[in-house]
């Protein structure tokens, strides 16, 4: 009988599996001529120079919510002072040992990724959801709009020439998870609306929003159409991901989780490895 655990909270940094390797052979097994779907988040970047909100050796930090988004014009201003530096970051960010091997692994035949980062498509893979949306598309909540990043950038880059060489002068940024940096004095920045008159937000589904219901859709049918589910690099906190892992393990799918740490979703598991994802995901290509 598993154990079900009301209230459960991120691990602090844990020793690696000394079995992991065992685990991983035993993982390889239970995969190998089985169609995959693999869940990734956070930890599956963090090689690729993007931090994570809930990784064991990650400093706490408070991402932002949809309702500090909305809650000001001074807060907005706020926010895409810090994008504006931090999302230039992430677009040059490239993808890791996690994500070559991910994209080269046999049987898989979709990734469903909490990250907004594009990594799994700059890597190859094929058949990408991105479940909370990514860094380089922007969208009005008002006429629902859309602009690449790219575009954005260019109509913000001469209205802040001025603070952007300011906060250069500084030196180092400390970079957030969100394709933004950690900066205090935004004053100076300017922000634009769409031409509607709109509000311009990021294409990403913040805390207190909700995914978007044929994104969930589509990942629960991805979820379906496999034969097993590979959950990569994500503690599994927020139902958004964890949901999918219920849902396999209800339907009698194999589930194989490759964490750091331990995720909420351990006591689903067919196979728990708490080790690397970027040596994992090596690995089980040789396997598979």
């Amino acid at each position: 009988m598993r154990t079900v655990i009301p209230a459960w909270e991120p691990a602090h940094a844990t020793e690696p599996d000394p079995d992991a390797d065992e685990r991983l052979s035993a993982a390889g097994e239970l995969l190998a001529g089985r169609s995959i779907v693999a869940l990734t988040g956070a930890g599956v970047s963090t090689a690729s120079g993007i931090p994570d909100y809930r990784g064991p050796d990650s400093p706490r930090r408070t991402p932002m919510t949809l309702q500090q988004f909305l809650g000001s014009p001074e807060f907005r201003r706020h926010y895409w002072a810090r994008n504006h530096l931090g999302w230039r970051h992430m677009d040059s960010a490239l993808p890791n040992d996690a994500h070559r091997a991910l994209a080269r692994m046999p049987g898989v035949t979709g990734v469903i990724t909490q990250n907004v980062d594009l990594l799994h498509l700059k890597a190859g893979s094929a058949n990408v959801l991105d479940l909370h949306g990514n860094y380089a598309r922007v969208r009005c909540l008002s006429c629902g709009a859309t602009m690449s990043r790219h575009r954005l950038h260019t109509i913000l880059e001469p209205l802040n020439a001025g603070f952007t060489a300011r906060i250069a002068g500084r030196g180092a940024l400390e970079v957030a998870p969100d394709a933004d940096v950690v900066i205090a004095d935004t004053t100076d920045f300017t922000m634009v609306d769409c031409d509607c008159g709109g509000v311009l937000k990021p294409d990403i589904v913040y805390f207190g929003e909700s995914v978007p219901k044929p994104v969930v859709a589509r990942a629960f049918s991805m979820v379906e159409q496999a034969e097993a589910l590979l959950t990569l690099g994500t503690s599994l906190t927020v139902m958004s991901g964890l949901r999918f892992v219920r849902h396999a393990a209800k339907a009698g799918k194999p589930v194989v989780i490759v964490n750091r740490g331990a995720t909420r979703g351990d006591q689903l598991a067919t196979v728990k490895v708490d080790c690397d994802v970027a040596h994992a995901t090596t690995r089980l290509l040789e396997l598979l």
